[in-house]
């Protein structure tokens, strides 16, 4: 029977971000999926972190899998040399056929489609939909707040603890490498 890879679903800004640290981490992310033989399941966007991290991984010679909704073509510069280059009707079909091909999820900085992303993948599991681990890359604090803010819907009584375990924030690529291994039974 062939191995079959794991594949990381990859949320992130479709622009670069503040700090130059945003982009490293978004390339360090791509070279390391990669170099571990894990497919990129992303948004097919070729612009800001979404670009770097699938470009990063396609340098590195790993494989790639975008889905993107046919509103957001022209946009988010539809990223036509992946592997496997899938275009959706709506933003939900995107979601869910890049949740439905990954194996975890990474959420790395980014806006509101990011969030969107993390807390529909967070709910879900909360729910008992399913078992993925989510990891938050926490580039230089930049999910401190949010990782505050879960804290805080738990603390008054809109979520039981649980909620906490559901995500694992992660300072950096190495460390993100470590609990992606470890996770996956890799």
């Amino acid at each position: 029977m062939p191995h079959i890879p794991a594949s990381i679903c990859v949320y992130c800004g479709s622009r670069p971000g503040a700090r130059p640290a945003y982009l490293a981490a978004a390339e360090a992310t791509g070279a390391m999926l990669a170099r571990n033989g894990w497919r990129l399941v992303y948004g097919a966007g070729d612009i800001g972190l979404m670009g770097a991290v699938a470009r990063s991984t396609q340098a590195a010679g790993g494989e790639t899998f975008g889905v993107i909704p046919v509103h957001l073509l022209d946009r988010e510069v539809g990223k036509r040399d992946l592997d496997r280059f899938v275009i959706t009707e709506t933003m939900h079909e995107r979601k869910k056929v890049m949740f439905m091909n990954a194996d975890a999820v990474v959420v790395l900085p980014g806006g509101a489609g990011s969030l969107d992303e993390f807390f529909e993948a967070l709910t879900w599991r909360q729910l008992g939909l399913h078992s993925k681990p989510i990891f938050l890359l926490d580039t230089e604090g930049y999910w401190s707040k949010l990782i505050s803010l879960v804290d805080h819907v738990i603390d008054e009584g809109f979520a039981d603890a649980s909620l906490k375990h559901f995500v694992t924030p992660v300072a950096d690529v190495a460390a993100l490498e470590t609990r992606l291994a470890a996770a996956l039974g890799r």
